[in-house]
């Protein structure tokens, strides 16, 4: 029964995310104005926004408190498929690095449909993570489902490469 609901929540969730996206302008997201998020969708960015800071601020517990237990996380061709498997594996680096280097959201766009909604963020970290100077241009989209009344982060994918811009 859990196997099924895992599935059903995500084949929802790429239901809503093939919807959403093919309603998105395609122009080139250098070109793209900032978009106006729905109240909606700006209440879900703010659980992604609370997300990182809670990493930044090392707070783990807080950042897995809004990882649904099933959360799949995608990371360079990797992935963690359960909110146990990433706390074992990447969490805690993840606040380390999230620590010592700083992030700017560039565009932000979404949408959000019931109880399903996406972020995708597109963004620069820079900064020296274990003596290694870091500047990265970062993408990162992440689906939400509201439970209970809250948004809880039910999918991440991140990828990212050396910047090129000065």
């Amino acid at each position: 029964m859990v196997r099924f609901s895992v599935r059903a929540t995500a084949l929802g969730a790429l239901l809503f995310l093939g919807t959403a996206c093919a309603a998105q302008d395609r122009a080139p997201a250098a070109a793209a104005p900032q978009e106006a998020l729905s109240a909606q969708a700006a209440e879900a960015a703010a659980t992604v926004d609370a997300f990182h800071a809670a990493l930044r601020r090392g707070d783990t517990a807080a950042a897995s408190a809004l990882l649904t237990e099933d959360v799949l996380v995608f990371e360079e061709g990797r992935a963690e498929r359960s909110k146990s498997e990433y706390a074992v594996r990447h969490l805690g680096a993840d606040a380390e690095f999230s620590k010592a280097v700083s992030g700017k959201v560039g565009r932000r766009r979404g949408s959000a449909a019931g109880d399903f909604a996406w972020i995708a963020t597109e963004g620069r970290t820079r900064g020296s993570f274990r003596g290694t100077e870091v500047d990265r241009v970062t993408d990162e989209t992440m689906v939400l489902r509201r439970i209970d009344g809250a948004w809880k982060i039910v999918h991440i994918h991140w990828s990212s490469a050396q910047s090129s811009v000065e």
